[in-house]
This record gives structure tokens, sequence and C-alpha cells, in this order.
């Protein structure tokens, strides 16, 4: 029988805490309340990468905590926890040195197995894939599956970035192996903002050209993940689904619909995206409940919004419903 892999890949927490190894269980545990019973095979794999980066931002607090004025500066708490996390996280996973760490843990979780389960080393024909990413997760997954600048063998984590690519299915050298992906969700995600770093800059940038040249993305734009996203779905065929949870409360969330069909050169026959607004409690159509008031938000709260994605019955629903409708196409 096929067998659907769910595979997690966290963020950054904007809240006190950083994410724990287990940041994944009640929405698995939601997704395997609606998908047991149906002859379904799903099996979680929940990555996770949240302590590569802790001695790092560790040092780093240590250094602003021996400023004659630290002690002076206001929103201390949030400066060395939620802040620190995650401008700190975004910047120590695009250097290479942090990059390659974080690479290199995703792929032993992810082809070596996760907690027992058996990993992508056990696929078998048929097998569909689908990516539930959080936050800096979506991010560091679309680099490690896209970006130009794990093409470089001389690298440290080549190797392993090569060998995630092969696990999937129309990824570039072997396109014809690998699991299917079936459906990708993005809860509270900024990648929108990070496409910025494809942005070219002069008169072309004056002229409206927003993205590089192809060779020139081959050349220059070692994060650009257009080149790769773009083979990806014309090698899948199809359209293939996307669902973008937003809180209007989360600041880290952005809208992706029409921005992403700018990521694949506008387009638009092989991606199906949606942005799901998170406001109301209509659990199976577009909007979902989140149990959380926007006349309640203020912005230093704004993780209460942004880690809510995992605990709710109606983003469990949806990631259930792309499950059950990817068996059913077969």
């Amino acid at each position: 029988m096929p067998k659907d892999y769910v595979l997690y890949i966290h963020g950054v927490n904007t809240r006190e805490e950083r994410e724990s190894p287990n940041y994944a269980d009640e929405l698995i545990t939601l997704v395997a309340e609606q998908t047991d019973g149906l002859g379904l095979e799903v099996v979680p794999l929940p990555l996770y990468w949240g302590d590569v980066n802790r001695a790092e931002e560790e040092r780093l607090l240590s250094r602003f905590r021996a400023s004659k004025i630290w002690n002076k500066m206001w929103f201390r708490g949030f400066r060395e926890l939620q802040m620190l996390q995650f401008a700190g996280d975004a910047a120590l996973y695009i250097s290479r040195y942090i990059g390659s760490k974080v690479v290199k843990t995703l792929r032993e979780q992810a082809i070596e197995g996760v907690n027992g389960q058996p990993g992508f080393n056990q696929l078998e024909p048929g097998d569909r894939l689908h990516l539930v990413t959080h936050s800096m997760g979506t991010v560091i997954l679309f680099d490690v599956l896209f970006a130009a600048r794990w093409d470089q063998p001389d690298i440290p984590a080549y190797r392993e970035a090569q060998e995630i690519r092969n696990a999937i299915f129309g990824l570039e050298p072997h396109t014809d192996l690998g699991v299917r992906l079936a459906s990708i969700h993005t809860m509270g995600s900024p990648v929108a903002i990070f496409s910025l770093m494809n942005v070219v800059s002069g008169p072309d940038q004056e002229r409206g050209v927003a993205e590089l040249s192809w060779e020139q993305r081959v050349r220059v734009a070692t994060h650009d993940v257009t080149p790769q996203l773009q083979k990806l779905l014309a090698n899948l065929g199809g359209r293939l689904p996307w669902l973008n949870y937003i809180h209007p409360g989360d600041p880290v969330a952005y809208p992706l619909d029409p921005l992403i069909f700018d990521l694949v050169d506008g387009e638009r026959r092989h991606l199906e995206v949606e942005d799901i607004l998170a406001t109301r409690n209509d659990l199976f159509g577009s909007v979902i409940d989140l149990a959380f008031d926007q006349t309640e938000f203020a912005l230093l709260n704004g993780g209460t919004a942004h880690n809510s994605y995992f605990s709710n019955p109606g983003v469990a629903a949806h990631i259930a419903g792309a499950v059950k409708a990817a068996a059913r196409q077969g």
C-alpha cells in the first residue's frame, strides 16, 4: 500500500521558549484523528533543527549583556528572546557554516528516519509526500530543495543537500526518482519577504525587472529558488495544491497569492495556491478559527498567534483533506 509521508519542519518560536523536538505532536495527533480508519498509511516525519543555532546566539547575547547600557534598554526580554531567535536564526542559516549544519541535521533525520519511524530510505513506488512548514522552516526547506548555493560540490553539506533532493521526484539531477510531492502547507510563513533576495538593483529595478536572468541566477543569485522550483513543478505535471495559513495577528505571516507566481515566472498552470485567513470558526471552509481574538492582539504577544497553527483542528482538517485527495487520485 502506498504511504503518505507528512514532513513537518518548524520555524522560529517567537515566544519565550524555543521549539522543542516534539513541537508537532498535537498537530500530528489531530491529522491522525481525521485519517485513521480510512485505509491510509500516514507516516509523520517531524524534523527538528532548533538546537543547531543555540550556541552562537547565546554567545552573541553574552556580548550584548556585557554592554554598559544593556540594562537601560527597553524591551530587553523581547530583544533577548523573540527578536534574537527570529532574526538570529535567519542570519545564521544564511551563513554557510550554520546553514550547512542545519542541512546535515535535516538529512540525518529525513533520510535515516525520525524517532524510529521509517524514513525516505524505505520509499516504495506510489508513495506521496506532503510538506508542512512553519515560519522560518519554509525558508529553510525551500533553500535546501531549490537554492543554487547547494549546487557547488566544494561547499560543506553539498552531499547531504543532494541526498535530500534525490529523495524528491522531479528534482535534479535524478528527476525520475524519489517520492512524489502531493501538497504543500505553509503556516505563518515569511517566505514572501525572503523573495526580496531575488530583486535586481539599479536601472533594471526601476524598469520593474524583479528577477535575474537564468544565467545570472546560476552565477550570482545563489539563494534564488526560482529555476529549480520551476523545473520541479513542470516535472510533476498537473496542479500542486499549496495552502498558506495566515493568522491576521501573526506578525511573521504574509500572503503568497499572487506573489508566489512571481517566483515561478508567472506560471500558474502547475500551482493551485490558496491563502487561508485564520480568523473565524469555519473549520471546513476557507477560513479557520484559531481561538485568538484580534482585538486582544498586541505586537509583543504576536507569538501566541504565530505558534497557534500546531494546535488548531482546522489546519489539521485541511492537511488531512489534502492527504485524502492525493490518495483518491492515486
